[in-house]
């Protein structure tokens, strides 16, 4: 497996930077170093940027059945390589490698796929009346990833802005960089022009800083906490370039009195703590009707004793590792706020898990008899821990739901025409029914602090592409 990234890619050839500041990348489940990373500076960015500047005009212009072929062997790529892909995001990030090689390399290989599909139906040009509408690429991207969701949330960028015609700037997280070096090996390997994909690895506040302030960028597409998605729209107002955002998410998943309740409990309980409560989406409030409280806890209880955290590295872990120190020792101390707070603990609780004494591990934690005010339900703790909520009545549970400063998803189970009603009354970008899982042809995003544009599908693939409309085209 190639774990030399302490080179970057700009304008086709792999180089050293200027400067050749260091960051150790850890391997949470042993907390040992296993590879290094360069960390660029605003220099560097300047040269990746004046790369695809360069780049664009060409690629812009390339017809859709080249750029098709390009993606074609991007796959291709992706699928002799992916073990090593889900090798990679196991020791840089903790996913259980199971997990890995099916959810994290299947989402970053299903956006290419989905892109592919995008380009060859869409229409860049359509008449109205006498006026031509052409829809072309935006320019050059500025992509700031993060390490929850490394390669999936690379591709679902990548794919279409390539798709589209655009060329691009791309800064993984400095914590989880690996599979993002792969990524652009393989992308190198299918022949892209140079400069049309350009890497820069550092951290956000120098590299990605200097992305999003960057003049000659048109397009700066950020995922990451809401605090730091604040900085990227406010560093890129100087210049006007277009922004999207996909931020945080504390989302609610409401279990009606028709819902098949075994099921449905114990479903949230595992998606929650799916990714080792690593994904913005996770259905991290569950809330049950006030009676069946008690059955909700025994159900949930039972489901928890299915995440044993152990080993990434062992096909059978179902829970891995949380990503760093840092973000151990934040989720410790949202417990114990949890804690103060009044909530009761009925699964899991501060501290490591027995065997787990080495490595970023975190309990499997449940909260109970707790409220939508309390910090556990209002922050997003990303970590593997649920907040059990109670509702009086169903105009009660989608109050609830609501009462968050974010967006993103939310949750519904029940007798389905009954869920879809409630579905419609939730203020999220997106709402699952019944278990329902992703769909990479539908659009991704949230509405409220959760961020704003959408990635995934068609919805995704046009924030790549400016509209121009040519007054006196037909006659």
């Amino acid at each position: 497996m190639r774990i030399d990234c302490t080179k970057f890619l700009i304008n086709g050839a792999w180089q050293l930077p200027g400067e050749r500041e260091r960051l150790a990348i850890i391997n949470p489940a042993t907390e040992s170093a296993f590879a290094q990373v360069s960390l660029g500076n605003a220099e560097d960015v300047d040269a990746a940027v004046s790369a695809a500047r360069e780049a664009f005009p060409s690629w812009s212009q390339t017809p859709v059945e080249e750029r098709a072929a390009v993606l074609e062997r991007i796959i291709a790529g992706l699928q002799a390589r992916a073990e090593e892909l889900a090798q990679a995001i196991s020791r840089e990030m903790g996913a259980p490698i199971q997990f890995a090689r099916t959810a994290q390399v299947g989402a970053g290989l299903a956006h290419f796929v989905t892109a592919l599909k995008l380009l060859r139906g869409f229409a860049f040009e359509e008449s109205r009346g006498n006026t031509r509408i052409v829809h072309e690429p935006i320019g050059v991207c500025g992509f700031i990833t993060p390490w929850n969701w490394p390669l999936n949330q690379i591709t679902c960028k990548v794919a279409p802005a390539l798709a589209a015609g655009c060329t691009m700037v791309l800064k993984p997280s400095e914590l989880a960089p690996v599979s993002a070096c792969l990524l652009s090996e393989i992308l190198q390997d299918a022949g892209l022009p140079a400069g049309v994909y350009n890497l820069v690895n550092g951290d956000g506040p120098t590299v990605g800083a200097a992305i999003a302030a960057h003049a000659d960028i048109d397009l700066v597409s950020f995922t990451g906490s809401t605090r730091a998605g604040c900085e990227v729209a406010k560093a890129a107002a100087e210049t006007i370039k277009k922004v999207t955002l996909e931020l945080g998410g504390k989302s609610a998943n409401i279990i009606l009195e028709d819902a098949d309740f075994t099921r449905a409990v114990t479903v949230g309980v595992l998606s929650c703590f799916s990714n080792s409560g690593q994904s913005c989406n996770a259905p991290t409030r569950m809330l049950v009707p006030q009676a069946r409280l008690e059955e909700a806890i025994a159900i949930a209880t039972a489901a928890a004793a299915k995440s044993v955290p152990g080993d990434p590295a062992s096909d059978t872990t179902r829970l891995g590792p949380v990503v760093s120190q840092a973000q151990y020792e934040r989720i410790q101390a949202l417990i114990h706020k949890g804690i103060e707070e009044g909530a009761q603990i009925i699964v899991g609780g501060p501290g490591k898990p027995q065997g787990c004494e080495t490595g970023y591990f975190v309990r499997p934690t449940i909260f109970a008899h707790a409220n939508n005010r309390m910090t556990i339900a209002r922050e997003e703790i990303f970590g593997p821990v649920l907040t059990l909520l109670t509702y009086r009545d169903e105009e009660d549970a989608i109050a609830q739901a609501n009462d968050s400063p974010y967006g993103l998803s939310g949750y519904v189970w029940g007798e389905t025409e009954h869920a879809r009603a409630i579905a419609r009354r939730l203020r999220t970008g997106m709402v699952h029914i019944n278990g329902a899982g992703p769909d990479f042809a539908a659009p991704f995003g949230g509405y409220k602090q959760s961020g704003n544009g959408r990635e995934w599908g068609e919805e995704g693939f046009r924030e790549f592409l400016e509209t121009k409309a040519i007054m006196g085209f037909g006659g």
